[in-house]
């Protein structure tokens, strides 16, 4: 078992890369160089020396950058499926002479599955592999837009829709937990953003898609679409992607034992050795598939700190869902636009997202290495940082507020615009801003939750991903009976102050978050001990 704010124990490789750091004029224990005063203040990383050991990823930097394109490609499927849809309501309740309401329970049950099919792909992931669960969700996902290009009534759009939805919705914790597993802390708000880019590019392009595909295709063309997409990125995917997953492959020097691990290129290698009768290498067994256990995500909720991280999480991810979800029926009423125009409403959106995601990457890295200069710690960007020792609650809270309370003003100001239905230029300003503010906090409190959890990242997004799509279908189901009950300002309004009320868990996590991961990773050092002395009984 392994620290879990430190690499996996590889300890056959511990001891070469000791002898190559003594080779290179470095101490290979964990002592610390004596560096004047002058360079510790001008360069934080040489305050002490680095500890030797392994490098926290061995994939070269085309490889990485290879990866992390991929996996923003990727991470684009989950929200370009759910807004996508969006401009095409109204013409699908018209075809299938079914209310708007109806039509909006597939919204529901869309973000059910969205909250629940995380839990299975993501423990998935963590213990068989990252390979596996990307191939399973994608040849699911396929399928189950065929299904919804052809059925020609409700309740076949509803099922569908469904197995949509668990096909699509778990790309995003894995697509965290494979920046995880490739990148430092130092430097992973830069990989988070540009995979952030890819899930913001949803909101931003597929209702402009949607809007297009319905308005000249018909909505059967969106699901098209979308199977196509997905056909396409399987491809590169499955021959040439390698697995990144740390319980499997270590830090990529590990050879992957099971065919469901490898490319197809190195399927085709591996049997051309094994036709030779050379041996395939690697120190570990082969990884055996299991149904994976969704109360591993669970665990994640009841820990005190990362139980206030999901539901303050959540509280944003719902303030920007319900925008989403009500723009084009709330600009249909006023300006009564076609789908088409309804689509190129969302680009404001989306492009918000799309530079709060970009934005935010550097902001993070750079808060890092300024909280990094302040308390004197050292920056190991090749073997990783051990946090027990850093704030990073507060590297990552501290550019988040600024980012929510400008959204909170934006999304009070985006109600009260609508309810005096002012030129349409108004609410689309504020629509920019409240996908650059809001949205963009969300996506750091993601980082911050995948540094939380290191050892299963991929449960831990699952974890977010059970509370906010539970609590955002909860939200769908009520926010129209909200918005003829109070109006659109109060309604804007109240959410808004929700965000407001419940700030101060930010603080109380930047203050108490440390002591709590602390006891945390000192309760499962003892948990491991306890389990290597009843396995190491006679």
């Amino acid at each position: 078992m392994m620290d879990p704010h430190q690499d996996p124990p590889l300890q056959q490789e511990s001891q070469k890369y000791d002898a190559e750091d003594a080779g290179n004029g470095r101490p290979a224990d964990n002592s610390s160089s004596n560096i004047n005063d002058t360079t510790s203040d001008s360069d934080p990383e040489a305050l002490a020396q680095v500890p030797s050991g392994p490098a926290y990823s061995v994939f070269s930097k085309s490889t990485k950058r290879w990866i992390v394109t991929m996996i923003a490609f990727s991470s684009f499927v989950s929200p370009m499926t759910a807004n996508i849809y969006f401009p095409a309501l109204v013409p699908i309740a018209r075809d299938l002479d079914v209310s708007v309401s109806m039509i909006n329970l597939t919204l529901t049950t869309y973000m059910i599955f969205q909250a629940i099919a995380p839990t299975l792909v993501g423990d998935l992931a963590d213990a068989a592999g990252r390979r596996p669960a990307f191939l399973i969700c994608f040849v699911i996902y396929i399928f189950a837009n065929l299904g919804l290009a052809l059925q020609k009534n409700f309740a076949a759009l509803l099922v569908l829709r469904m197995v949509q939805s668990a096909g699509s919705s778990g790309t995003v914790a894995l697509s965290f937990a494979v920046i995880a597993d490739v990148a430092v802390s130092a430097e992973r708000g830069k990989y988070m953003g540009i995979v952030g880019a890819g899930i913001n590019i949803g909101p931003a392009l597929s209702p402009v898609f949607g809007g297009l595909l319905a308005e000249y295709l018909g909505w059967p063309a969106i699901f098209w679409f979308c199977m196509i997409y997905a056909a396409v990125w399987l491809i590169p995917y499955a021959l040439t992607v390698p697995e990144t997953c740390r319980n499997v492959v270590g830090n990529g020097s590990i050879p992957a034992q099971s065919w469901w691990n490898m490319t197809a290129v190195d399927l085709c290698r591996a049997r051309r050795r094994k036709r030779n009768g050379e041996s395939l290498g690697g120190a570990r067994t082969k990884q055996k598939l299991r149904f994976p256990n969704p109360f591993n995500t669970l665990k994640v909720a009841f820990e005190k700190d990362l139980a206030l991280l999901l539901f303050y999480g959540t509280l944003t991810y719902l303030v920007f869902i319900l925008i989403a979800a009500t723009l084009s029926t709330e600009l249909e009423a006023i300006y009564h636009y076609s789908d088409l125009q309804l689509g190129l409403c969302y680009l404001p959106y989306g492009v918000g997202c799309c530079f709060a995601a970009v934005m935010q990457g550097y902001i993070l890295d750079h808060n890092y290495r300024r909280i990094a200069r302040k308390i004197g710690f050292t920056i190991d960007y090749k073997r990783g940082d051990d946090l027990s020792n850093f704030p990073i609650e507060k590297a990552r809270i501290l550019p988040a507020s600024p980012f929510l309370f400008a959204g909170v003003a934006a999304v009070i100001c985006y109600g009260w615009v609508l309810h005096f239905e002012t030129h349409v230029a108004g609410p689309l300003a504020l629509v920019f801003l409240i996908g650059l503010c809001v949205t963009g906090s969300f996506s750091i409190l993601n980082t911050l939750l995948v540094d939380l959890y290191p050892e299963a990242p991929a449960t831990a997004v699952a974890a977010m991903n059970l509370v906010r799509c539970l609590f955002g279908a909860g939200g769908t189901a009520v926010i129209e009976y909200m918005l003829r009950a109070m109006g659109r300002g109060w309604t804007f309004t109240f959410w808004g102050l929700v965000l407001v009320l419940f700030s101060p868990i930010l603080w109380v996590l930047t203050k108490w978050g440390p002591g709590w991961r602390e006891e945390r990773r000192v309760r499962k050092l003892k948990e491991e001990e306890k389990e290597r002395a009843v396995t190491s009984r006679p």
